[in-house]
C-alpha cells in the first residue's frame, strides 16, 4: 500500500523523456494529481510508466532519451504506457557504429584504500579460502556431494583457517560434441573456474573414468602454473605436482565407500595447505568484481544500478577490475559501448561478440526479445530496449578496455565487458571462469541468487523489497528513490562493504545463510 505520507511522486531519467515512472509503493489510483498538474487518469502500478503528455499513434515513446518504443494507438496524458501499448524499436545494426569516440577526462586515482586478502602462489587474491573439487562429469555429482558432506562434518573442523570446501557440480562432461567448435565454452569456462583466485591454486579432480571430457582434456599439462618457487617450502606445495584426479572407476576402488574415501584422502591433503594460508593486506586493486542484474525492475536503472555504476568508477579508480556483462542486457545500446572503448580493436571485440550472439540467437529462432521476463513486466519493464538503458549504467563512465569471450579469464585491471548469456546463473558461473573474487547482484523483484564459491552482495531497488527482504538484501538502494539518499551515498555505501566483505570482516546474507545456486556452463555446442 501507498505511504499517506508520501506524496505523489513520478521519476524521470531526461529531461526529454515523455514517460516516467510512478515511484509510491503499491503504484497511485485514478484521479492522483502530481506536483506538476498531471493528473492519472488510470490506476498506474509502482514502477510503471505514466505518459507526461499526449502521445500521438507511431510517437517515438522515450525514456532514458532513448526510444523504448512507439505508441501502438493514441496515449492521451496521464495514461498507463505498457508493454502491450508499444511496439518494440529494431535493434541497432553493428555497422556504423561509433568507434572509441568517448574520450573521457581521467578521474583522480583512488589511493589508500585495501582489504584483507590471500595471496595466492600466482599473484592473484582471493577473498575467501575454498578447497574447491572440480568434476569432469555429472556422473560422480552424487558421490562427490556425498564425501563433501562428510568432509565437512568430519575433517574441515581441524582446519579453522579453511572457510568452505564446494564441489564444482554442472551438467557437462559426457552425452556432449565434444569436439564441436563451441565446446571450448564450457571445457575452458570449467578450466578456468577450477582457477579462480578463492581457490588458493588447489586443484583436485574427481572423474567418471569413461567420460568425453577426461581429466587432461579439461587440465592439460601446463594449466595448473601455480607454483611460486619462493612459496613451495613454506605452503609445502610440490614445485613438480601433477593433476590430483581421484578416478572412480580404477580397479582399486571396491564398493561405493573406497570411493569416498579416496576422495576424503586427497582433500585433506589440499585443506592442509589451505589451512596455512592467511590474510595480508593488499591494495584495493586486487579486486577483481563482476557487476549482475536478476529479478530486475523499473527500479533497476534508477537506484541500484546507477548506485553500482558509480561505484564501478570507484573501483576502476582505485585500480581494480569489474566486469560487467549479459549481452542481450547490453545489446540495445552497443553504440554507447562501442564509444566508450579505449581503442578501435576493443570496439571490434564487442561487435564480434554481440554479432556472435545474433547469430546463436537466430539459430534457436529467437531474438532479443525473448529476454524479459513476466516479472520484468510485471516491475514496469516494456521490453528488452527499456532494460538494456537501465542495465547499461552498472558500467559506469569509465572507458571499456577489455572484451572476454563467454569463459575466458580475465588478465587485466579496468573495465572489461566479459561476454554472457544474460540468465543469472549462467552469467555468474562464466563471471567466476573469469577470475571474479567478489560479485555484485542487483534486483528489483527480489531473488535469493547467491554462489558458493564467491561473496554475493545483493542490492535491492526499492525501499519495499529491502524491508521485506531484510535478511537477505545486504544494501537497499531504495533510499535514492526515496529521496533520503543519493547515488554517490549509496555508491560510497557499496565499496566500503566490498572491503568489509572481501576481508572476511563480514558476511554477506547469502553467505550467512548458505545460499547458493547450481553452477551452469553455457554449452552452445550440440549435445548428442
Amino acid at each position: 500500500m501507498q505511504n499517506p505520507a508520501q506524496p505523489p511522486h513520478y521519476i524521470t531519467m531526461h529531461d526529454s523523456d515523455n514517460v516516467a515512472i510512478v515511484a509510491n509503493n503499491g503504484g497511485l489510483p485514478a484521479g492522483t494529481v502530481f506536483a506538476s498538474g498531471l493528473a492519472l487518469r488510470e490506476h498506474v502500478p509502482q514502477g510503471h510508466k505514466v505518459a507526461l503528455t499526449d502521445l500521438a499513434e507511431g510517437s517515438v515513446v522515450r525514456r532514458y532519451n532513448v526510444p523504448i518504443g512507439y505508441a501502438q494507438k493514441y496515449i492521451p496524458a496521464g495514461s498507463w504506457v505498457h508493454e502491450r501499448l508499444l511496439k518494440m524499436p529494431e535493434a541497432r545494426e553493428l555497422d556504423n557504429l561509433p568507434i572509441a569516440t568517448v574520450k573521457p577526462t581521467p578521474l583522480p586515482p583512488l589511493e589508500g584504500y585495501t582489504f584483507e586478502g590471500f595471496r595466492n602462489p600466482d599473484g592473484s587474491v582471493g577473498t575467501r579460502n575454498i578447497l574447491a573439487i572440480t568434476q569432469t562429469v555429472q556422473c560422480v555429482a552424487g558421490v562427490t556431494d556425498f564425501a563433501v558432506a562428510r568432509i565437512k562434518a568430519e575433517l574441515l573442523p581441524k582446519f579453522p583457517n579453511v572457510d568452505d570446501v564446494v564441489a564444482l557440480e554442472h551438467g557437462y562432461g559426457c552425452g556432449v560434441a565434444i569436439d564441436a567448435p563451441d565446446a571450448i565454452v564450457p571445457i575452458r569456462t570449467l578450466r578456468n573456474i577450477s582457477l579462480n583466485p578463492n581457490f588458493g591454486g588447489e586443484v583436485m579432480l574427481v572423474s567418471l573414468g569413461c567420460e568425453k571430457l577426461q581429466p587432461e582434456r579439461l587440465m592439460p599439462p601446463g594449466t595448473i602454473a601455480l607454483v611460486d618457487e619462493r612459496n613451495v617450502a613454506d605452503v609445502g606445495v610440490n614445485a613438480d605436482s601433477k593433476l590430483d584426479v581421484v578416478c572412480l572407476q580404477d580397479d582399486a576402488h571396491v564398493g561405493f565407500m573406497s570411493m569416498v574415501e579416496s576422495i576424503m584422502r586427497q582433500a585433506e591433503e589440499h585443506l592442509e595447505r589451505l589451512n596455512a594460508r592467511r590474510r595480508e593486506t593488499v591494495p584495493a586493486s586486487e579486486l577483481v568484481v563482476g557487476v549482475q542484474c536478476g529479478g530486475s525492475d523499473a527500479f533497476s536503472g534508477v537506484t541500484a544500478n546507477p548506485a553500482v555504476g558509480f561505484c564501478t568508477d570507484l573501483l576502476v579508480r582505485a585500480g581494480a577490475s569489474v566486469m560487467f556483462s549479459e549481452t542481450t542486457e547490453v545489446r540495445d545500446g552497443i553504440d554507447q559501448l562501442t564509444s566508450r572503448a579505449t581503442t578501435p580493436e576493443v570496439a571490434q571485440a564487442m561487435i564480434r561478440e554481440m554479432a556472435w550472439y545474433d547469430a546463436y540467437l537466430q539459430r534457436g529462432s529467437v531474438d532479443r526479445s525473448a529476454n524479459t521476463t513476466p516479472g520484468n513486466k510485471k516491475g514496469g519493464l516494456s521490453n528488452i530496449v527499456e532494460k538494456a538503458m537501465g542495465s547499461i549504467v552498472k558500467s559506469g563512465t569509465a572507458p571499456i578496455s577489455g572484451v572476454l569471450a563467454p569463459g575466458e579469464k580475465l588478465r587485466q585491471k579496468g573495465l572489461t565487458y566479459a561476454a554472457t548469456p544474460a540468465s543469472d546463473f549462467i552469467c555468474g558461473t562464466l563471471q567466476l571462469a573469469a577470475g571474479m573474487n567478489l560479485h555484485v547482484f542487483t534486483t528489483g523483484r527480489g531473488t535469493p541468487y547467491g554462489l558458493a564459491q564467491v561473496p554475493v552482495i545483493k542490492v535491492a531497488t526499492r525501499s519495499d523489497l529491502a524491508r521485506r527482504w531484510h535478511d537477505l538484501m545486504d544494501v537497499n538502494a531504495g533510499t535514492i528513490a526515496d529521496g533520503s539518499a543519493t547515488i554517490e551515498e549509496v555508491g560510497w555505501e557499496l565499496f566500503r562493504l566490498m572491503l568489509d566483505v572481501a576481508s572476511g570482516r563480514k558476511k554477506t546474507w547469502a553467505e550467512q545463510w548458505k545460499l547458493h545456486n547450481s553452477l551452469v556452463l553455457f554449452n552452445p555446442a550440440p549435445v548428442t
